[in-house]
């Protein structure tokens, strides 16, 4: 952005614009752009797709990208990945959110303090990461822009002297012999060290180690507002100071001092952000354990010799050789070799998949006993792999809507507790106590408060959900979708390929001189060129049986109704029961054969002798149900979950499936287009339903969908329109996704509870004078440490599916 010469107070912009064909396009876009408040001399260039225009305020840039959508066209947005260091609480987390999306050219920004990173999402060209880190430095934090989108929790996984455990081991030591007298006191023992020797044991915990509380409360003061950090500063210092003062006014009677107070909130308080990192580290592991899969390089074959080169110089084509139990190192197809691959880290699924040429194999799972030579078919930010990465990342980056409650508390949370400290010392004092006391209290009172807790309490829980998500196939895309899922109350099935193989096979053949493998050889002569499903399931049958296949010529299609061709000199034609009728071809004895498969809801197809106008025989084919779908249908009704199936196939073909699986309802025949609006009327009375589907026909549904569960065997397309994908095509790891919501929102539910709680009871018993400091800080630190503990018992969480049938 460059300032105007001709107009200080304006600031020149261009806004990328998508969509624009022609000189229309152009004039509409500036006739949008030209009636925004606050937007002057608009040019938009059709040959660039940019607008350029000045624009008073950041307010009056975003109206413009409004307007450009209202237009009919798009203002493109891009994201980008800031790692924040120095927040403590959620206050720092509201401060940086305000301060980035006061940035012109911000459309959003979320800050996770789990993973102490921030996602901006910017209009594409308007802003760039080094000035969104320069705002969040100026706003009292340090930030960091993030070159590899997966390299999650590089944040959390920072160490140094600082971060780790020997502070506070230190800080401990010194403070120790400062509470020892007290613990003395308890037995009847009295002793009590010269103030100046408890001031030398005080003054490096207070100033050394109490310093990351001075610095980032001195950061928040000068950005006008309050944080964790200065609660404690505030709190300790005023302890600290109350007692050199007393030391030096006493004279020969020394009093009780509080430097123990202040020295042992320190440790306690740098004690639960120590356990704190770790347990935050522990909700990242799975992103990174997946991170992980990634191998450095790869063996490539290039002309004729193999050589190893670095994994990001292997290109779209490359032949890559993988040996016997090394990782798979980018997505590929198999050419030479065959071997089983370990899935189970993608998939959660831990049955070897046999691989043989043809088969894909994908980027970080492990070859096992064969040597395998592939042919690169993705590589870097393309791979399964990277976009799984990237899937969790953003649901981990998200924020649930139930974190909205915690953002409002937590924008008043500092102000309103340092007003009460300020009134429990003055009611303490006032009313005619000790000022000591009273000023203790309000230390306490500062102490106790933890506006920590609050702001980990979603995020937490959120990481560890998904990560126990992902390590079991369920990748959730969005915080939304997780916290939605568990409200869920129809689930709305597609049939082929989500309850389904999705893979026709031969379920009868009959022929009508009895004789079986004649006609099997007929019917795979006429087949063997084509790659129609149905065609495959022939030719596979005949190969399985060993059945010899005779050659065939004039082979043709007839749209609409069949193929033709001839064979052993014989014409003959497959095809539909139209085909039958318009042959003039008698079904005989296979008539009733016929009518009871096509009730099973089968596909029935005629091969018919044409010079003789006789039916040789019909074969019919089926869509078998996959193996976890009764469980699947049996678990959501066991959960009062009403199940439907939306589907484009016949009708006899859905209520075959439905009267298999038991599902409550079927809708047959319906169109793809057809399936939102089927989606929006199962949403009538308030219900809240989720779709799973897997193809691209499936896409509307899904989008429209409350919750929409994709299945990973079928298309991108679907998977993108989808909340939710399952990486096995097992149904019944929709129940399993569907539990997972349910156990995470009730750990997001108890730590809000307990983190609200802290407060709401610690608050007013410090202002009452029942806490002690030094138990305040005991309680704030643990409140903290126990909310992310609890978060971490997600991980423990297992899916049910494919566990019924091991039993």
């Amino acid at each position: 952005m460059t300032s105007s010469a001709s107009t200080p107070s304006s600031s020149e912009w261009r806004l990328p614009v998508e969509g624009m064909t022609c000189a229309s396009c152009v004039r509409r876009v500036e006739t949008a752009l030209a009636r925004v408040p606050g937007v002057r001399e608009v040019a938009v260039n059709l040959a660039t797709e940019q607008a350029t225009l000045q624009a008073e305020s950041g307010a009056a840039l975003a109206a413009a990208a409004q307007a450009v959508s209202a237009a009919g066209y798009e203002v493109p947005r891009a994201e980008i990945a800031l790692d924040i260091a120095d927040m403590t609480c959620a206050s720092c987390v509201g401060r940086v959110e305000r301060a980035l999306r006061a940035v012109p050219g911000v459309a959003d920004a979320q800050v996770n303090l789990a993973t102490e990173r921030a996602t901006v999402t910017v209009l594409r060209g308007a802003v760039d990461a080094a000035a969104l880190a320069e705002v969040v430095t100026r706003a009292g934090y340090g930030a960091t822009p993030v070159a590899d989108a997966a390299a999650v929790g590089t944040a959390t996984t920072h160490h140094d002297f600082w971060s780790g455990p020997w502070p506070v081991a230190i800080s401990a030591a010194l403070s120790l012999p400062l509470v020892a007298p007290m613990v003395l006191e308890w037995f009847g023992i009295h002793a009590m060290l010269p103030g100046w020797v408890q001031w030398l044991l005080a003054t490096p915990v207070q100033f050394v180690f109490g310093w990351r509380f001075y610095k980032a409360g001195y950061k928040a003061v000068r950005a006008g507002a309050g944080n964790m950090d200065l609660l404690v500063a505030l709190g300790t210092s005023a302890a600290y100071g109350l007692s050199i003062w007393q030391m030096f006014a006493a004279g020969e009677a020394m009093p009780h001092l509080y430097f123990e107070s202040a020295a042992v909130v320190i440790t306690l308080v740098r004690l639960g952000k120590w356990l704190e990192t770790r347990a935050k580290r522990q909700t990242a592991e799975a992103i990174r354990a997946l991170a992980a899969l990634r191998p450095d390089t790869a063996q490539v074959r290039r002309n004729g010799a193999e050589q190893t080169v670095p994994l990001v110089q292997v290109r779209v084509g490359d032949d890559i050789v993988v040996r016997p139990g090394e990782r798979i190192p980018v997505d590929a197809e198999v050419i030479e070799g065959g071997s089983h691959a370990d899935e189970s880290m993608l998939t959660g699924e831990p049955v070897p998949v046999p691989k043989q040429p043809g088969d894909r194999l994908t980027g970080g799972s492990i070859n096992q006993e064969g040597l395998l030579v592939a042919r690169t078919v993705a590589v870097g930010a393309e791979t399964v792999l990277a976009r799984i990465i990237r899937m969790v990342e953003h649901a981990q980056a998200a924020k649930a809507p139930i974190q909205r409650l915690v953002d409002r508390v937590s924008a008043v949370f500092v102000p309103v507790v340092l007003g009460i400290a300020l009134a429990t010392l003055l009611g303490w004092g006032l009313l005619g106590h000790d000022w000591s006391a009273a000023l203790l209290n309000a230390v306490a009172v500062l102490v106790i408060a933890c506006p920590c807790a609050l702001g980990l309490a979603t995020p937490t829980a959120i990481m560890a959900g998904t990560g126990a998500g992902a390590r079991a196939g369920i990748l959730i895309k969005d915080a939304e979708a997780l916290e939605l899922a568990h409200r869920v109350s129809v689930v709305a099935f597609d049939k082929t390929g989500t309850l389904t193989v999705g893979k026709p096979e031969v379920v009868a053949l009959l022929a009508a001189d009895g004789d079986e493998g004649a006609l099997l050889a007929r019917l795979a002569a006429l087949q063997a060129g084509s790659e129609h499903p149905l065609a495959r399931a022939v030719t596979t049958l005949a190969a399985a049986r060993g059945i010899g296949v005779p050659a065939a010529s004039n082979v043709h299609a007839l749209p609409g109704r069949g193929i033709a061709g001839l064979v052993q000199a014989q014409s003959l034609q497959l095809g539909s029961e139209g085909l039958r009728v318009s042959l003039q071809a008698d079904a005989g004895a296979l008539a009733g054969d016929a009518e009871r498969l096509r009730q099973q809801g089968r596909t029935v197809s005629w091969l018919i002798d044409v010079g003789r106008k006789q039916v040789l025989g019909l074969v019919a084919f089926g869509d078998a149900v996959k193996p976890g779908a009764a469980v699947a249908i049996a678990r959501l009704r066991g959960a009062g979950i009403r199940t439907v199936m939306l589907t484009g196939d016949n009708a006899g073909a859905a209520a075959q499936v439905a009267g298999q699986l038991g599902l409550d309802d079927v809708q047959a025949e319906v169109l793809p287009q057809d399936k939102a609006a089927r989606v929006a009327a199962l949403k009538q009375d308030g219900a809240v339903v989720a779709m799973v589907g897997d193809g691209i026909n499936d896409a509307p549904a899904l989008a429209a969908a409350d919750v929409g569960v994709a299945m990973s065997t079928g298309t991108d397309v679907a998977m993108h329109a989808a909340g939710i994908t399952v990486m096995r095509g097992d149904p019944s790891l929709v129940a399993d996704a569907l539990a997972l919501s349910h156990r995470t929102v009730r750990k997001i539910r108890q730590n809000l509870f307990w983190a609200f709680v802290y407060n709401v009871v610690g608050i007013p018993l410090a202002a009452a004078g029942l806490l002690n400091p030094v138990v305040a800080g005991a309680a704030m630190a643990f409140s903290s440490v126990s909310v992310v503990g609890n978060a971490l018992l997600l991980r423990r969480w297992q899916p049910q599916a494919g566990k019924e049938a091991t039993r």
